[in-house]
């Protein structure tokens, strides 16, 4: 008897820890569904940028990489479709659109966590982009040099793709954002895991790097809107 008495012991505890742990996991997803989405606004992204260089760099180099209110389009407060968000951002899109004649650019950049999101955007945004050309700017499937022989041959007003491979492409001069008026973050959606795009680390991290290198300065001169939608 007291031998059983042993051995059901640790199972006891053994069952109540994996109790605990599936009641904590489950605890964390019910919290994430039941909580109402908050949108993200320009601060939220100060923050991150500021998290982010806030241990390697000096305060002067953390000040270079600030952007003041202007550098901000109105942030999506989670009432818009991509379309009627993109039209109330870019009013003169027709316009815009009209005057682009330059290669190896885009006017506008949607950056978002994967291929198959890139896929879902390009087609929530046939209201807004009418007969513009799109360009899908990830790397499933696609080969980066297919890329940039199109952005070589080809005028597109609207490149939808992983930051990853946007940097690649400025990296490796295939794309130049010198035409670029527009930069979307696909802020605010979340994945099956409830994750956002800046939930997930390489995402992030490749989303910082080319703000640091590329889009940051342009939008300080002003060429360069940034949106969260």
């Amino acid at each position: 008897q007291p031998t059983e008495c042993f051995l059901s012991q640790p199972e006891e505890k053994q069952e109540s820890t994996v109790k605990a742990k599936r009641r904590k996991k489950k605890k964390i997803s019910d919290v994430l569904q039941k909580s109402a989405p908050k949108p993200g606004v320009p601060a939220d992204l100060q923050n991150l940028l500021t998290q982010h260089f806030g241990e390697n760099r000096s305060v002067i180099e953390i000040e270079e990489l600030k952007l003041s209110d202007s550098c901000f389009l109105p942030a999506n407060d989670l009432s818009h479709s991509f379309s009627s968000y993109l039209k109330e951002i870019c009013p003169k899109w027709a316009k815009l659109r009209r005057n682009h004649e330059e290669k190896k650019s885009v006017v506008m950049l949607v950056l978002c966590s994967s291929a198959l999101r890139s896929l879902e955007l390009i087609k929530s945004m046939t209201a807004f982009k009418g007969d513009c050309k799109v360009l899908k700017l990830f790397a499933k499937h696609i080969k980066i040099k297919e890329q940039m022989n199109m952005l070589e041959k080809g005028v597109f007003h609207i490149g939808v793709g992983t930051p990853g491979r946007v940097k690649a492409l400025v990296e490796q001069d295939g794309l130049c954002l010198n035409s670029t008026k527009y930069m979307i973050l696909d802020w605010n959606w979340r994945d099956q895991k409830l994750r956002r795009m800046m939930d997930i680390p390489e995402i992030k991290r490749e989303t910082i790097d080319l703000l640091e290198k590329s889009i940051i300065k342009l939008c300080r001169d002003g060429s360069v809107k940034l949106g969260l939608f």
